[in-house]
């Protein structure tokens, strides 16, 4: 379970590891119309996968 959680992040915490602002993380995920892999509550988890295609956006 704790290699889970680890691989899934935030929408604010791939903000905070890529060094750009949550905003901009934000428009990324839109624009590409991902779909977070797993919510808990309001928050919205992100995978590895994921994490490659908002980078690859954000550059």
């Amino acid at each position: 379970m704790a290699k889970e959680s680890t691989s899934m992040m935030t929408a604010a915490n791939l903000a905070k590891e890529f060094g750009v602002s949550d905003a901009k993380v934000k428009k990324a995920i839109a624009e590409l119309g991902l779909q977070p892999d797993a919510k808990k509550g309001v928050c919205a988890y992100y995978g590895p996968e994921a994490k490659k295609k908002i980078k690859a956006a954000l550059k």
